[in-house]
């Protein structure tokens, strides 16, 4: 029974707590021992320059340590008192003098700080129920590029024990080409043809975690590019953007904040007359009338304003372009024609 690897998961001391606590330094560790029940015992502490917390409870009658808290099927009154009293007194070493982590194992520190000096992001933790679940979200496009999950390892196939993921974005190719059963995985919890499984167990180097971090970040990074169309018939297109350059906009589209947005304003104009950037998306609204129903609204910040001789429905039809009935994705190719 590893009763102190149970009671210090995932934590990490606080060198200030554990000297104000009474811990001392010998030879590169910190020490603290304490009588327990009427002073025949006491408990001997060390935490390693690792960190690792190790503890012996010695009979000091004997001056041998008491082997029978750690042996599962010992119980009774007497075994039963001195490991509840060593049990609590970790508990309260660990509550005054340890910091709560997310994470345990340390490849997976090792992946949120070059996360952290790559690309600036930290994890967010946005499910109550999943605490040890971390997502890495970019900062330009607001889409998940990691997720970082303790999971049992039964879920992946292997021995019922705990183990840390990374889910990482990849294309169809590079997944099919790495999953293993061993360090790569069908993705747990995602999309499995988009997403793809790493065990942080140091079974492989940083640096090729590292370049599968790249690549995901770069799925993520490019913002969708979209034609969004206004009629000035029914609304003052025109004048719509507030003095501070934004504009709340009925959306109707998978539209994500930091996607861009040409506007394409109906006749008498026929060209597009805006380029914008969404900042916000899907933002709960309730309209209808007979010309128009919003269930949704997104928040575009203005970045350009265009003469109507510069993209009018003419240029656009060279471009492939034949009908403007709705919002639509445009390609990379027409995107360069509009900048």
């Amino acid at each position: 029974m590893d009763i102190e690897k149970e009671v210090f998961k995932r934590t990490h001391p606080d060198p200030k707590k554990l000297k104000a606590y009474g811990f001392v330094m010998r030879d590169k560790q910190y020490f603290y021992e304490k009588d327990l029940t009427d002073g025949s015992f006491k408990a001997e502490i060390t935490i390693d320059k690792d960190n690792k917390v190790s503890g012996k409870v010695i009979d000091k009658d004997l001056n041998e340590e008491y082997q029978n808290i750690r042996i599962d099927k010992a119980y009774g009154g007497f075994v039963g008192q001195i490991r509840e009293e060593y049990i609590s007194l970790l508990e309260d070493i660990r509550d005054k003098c340890f910091i709560r982590d997310p994470f345990i194992f340390p490849q997976t520190a090792r992946i949120i700080e070059y996360i952290r000096k790559q690309y600036h992001d930290r994890p967010e933790f946005v499910w109550k129920q999943y605490p040890g679940y971390g997502v890495f979200r970019n900062s330009r496009s607001q889409r998940w590029y990691a997720l970082i999950m303790n999971i049992s390892a039964s879920k992946l196939g292997l021995d019922n024990e705990e183990v840390e993921v990374l889910n990482v974005k990849a294309g169809p190719k590079t997944i099919s080409e790495l999953i293993d059963h061993v360090s790569f995985f069908e993705a747990y919890h995602m999309n499995k043809e988009k997403w793809l499984s790493i065990l942080l167990n140091d079974s492989l180097d940083d640096e090729i975690i590292f370049s599968l971090i790249d690549q995901s970040y770069e799925y993520v990074d490019a913002a969708d590019e979209w034609i969004v169309p206004a009629n000035p018939k029914y609304y003052d297109v025109m004048n719509c953007f507030n003095k501070d350059g934004t504009a709340m906009w009925k959306q109707s589209s998978d539209i994500r904040p930091g996607d861009i947005v040409y506007m394409y304003v109906a006749q008498p104009y026929s060209a597009i007359m805006f380029k914008c950037i969404v900042e916000e998306s899907d933002v709960p609204y309730e309209y209808k009338d007979k010309n128009i129903t919003i269930n949704r609204l997104m928040k575009l910040r203005l970045l350009n304003r265009y003469k109507e001789d510069k993209y009018p429905f003419s240029y656009l039809n060279e471009l492939g372009i034949r009908a403007i009935r709705g919002p639509r994705r445009i390609s990379r190719q027409i995107s360069e024609k509009l900048k």
